[in-house]
């Protein structure tokens, strides 16, 4: 934090602005303790809160306006990508989809708010068609309750602030080397399980062409798609004689599923995450015959194979 100071002392607006939208365009590094800074130095009378405010708020509009736009106009394959370099490949897209079925536009008012959850929702409202003004304004109010929070906490706290960024200074390069090494420890261990969990994705899956062959044949499959239900009813289609079951509904109608059958799962998540996460779950609750389908609906639908409609009831 006290490398944020000296280069806040220096640059002032100019580099919140730049930080803030380096971190909304995808930078991995966190931008609340750079607002919280700044709203230290404005209890110090340093800087104007207003003009702050605003700086952060423009920045952060502008970089998610660019993962909208993206959104918009290369649908799911941007979301493939942000998930490529996840630390959480299993969560990233699923928690945002539910946040965005339940409240709509308003999931953006604190998708600051959680680690992961802004960069995701950015170009998810764009792939889903959300009206632009609509997110302009969500995201704005949004991203003002989020630079506001991080400035007034500084700015009540600033005589702390201050004097944490001070003992940090004592350390001189010494607590710069050990933040790094934590940070780098935590990433580590993070896309380790990140790897681990892959791996355990790539076992026993099926291509689409495979399912087809199975489906042509007449074997005994079971096809359950665990897209969101808004999802379902949005694009209006699905493999043909899919059962539509979400996640968290499996449990509940684990009658449906015939034991005896082999059970192909797919979603709409990039690398598969939530199927594969299911298959996981339910083998180790003792059922073998489950097989995720390499790159879901998505795959399926790139290959031009048979979609069946879905009634809107």
């Amino acid at each position: 934090m006290f490398s944020f100071r000296a280069l806040l002392l220096q640059h002032g607006y100019s580099f919140v602005f730049v930080y803030v939208f380096g971190v909304t365009a995808g930078v991995p590094v966190p931008a609340d303790p750079l607002l919280v800074a700044m709203g230290a130095m404005i209890g110090d009378h340093r800087y104007s809160l207003f003009l702050s405010f605003a700086t952060a708020v423009a920045a952060a509009l502008a970089g998610d306006l660019i993962w909208y736009e993206a959104g918009r106009r290369r649908g799911r394959a941007v979301l493939g990508l942000l998930c490529r370099f996840s630390l959480e490949p299993d969560s990233c897209v699923r928690s945002t989809e539910h946040a965005f079925a339940r409240r709509g536009a308003r999931a953006l008012l604190f998708a600051k708010f959680v680690p992961g959850a802004s960069l995701v929702s950015m170009p998810l409202a764009g792939a889903i068609r959300m009206p632009r003004s609509r997110f302009l304004l969500a995201d704005a109010a949004g991203s003002s309750l989020w630079a506001l929070a991080w400035l007034l906490a500084g700015f009540f706290l600033h005589r702390q602030v201050d004097v944490a960024m001070q003992w940090l200074g004592l350390f001189g390069r010494r607590a710069g080397i050990i933040l790094v090494c934590l940070a780098a420890l935590y990433v580590g261990m993070k896309y380790f399980q990140r790897w681990r969990f892959l791996r355990q994705v790539r076992i026993n899956r099926i291509t689409p062409q495979e399912l087809r062959m199975l489906i042509e044949a007449g074997e005994p499959v079971t096809i359950i798609d665990l897209r969101h239900p808004a999802d379902v009813a949005r694009e209006g289609v699905r493999v043909p004689g899919a059962l539509v079951v979400s996640p968290e509904d499996l449990r509940a109608r684990a009658n449906e599923i015939p034991p005896d059958q082999e059970i192909v799962l797919y979603c709409s998540c990039p690398n598969e995450a939530t199927s594969a996460r299911v298959a996981l779950q339910l083998r180790r609750a003792g059922i073998r015959r489950i097989r995720p389908l390499a790159g879901g609906i998505e795959a399926w639908r790139a290959l031009q194979l048979p979609l069946e409609r879905v009634s809107a009831d």
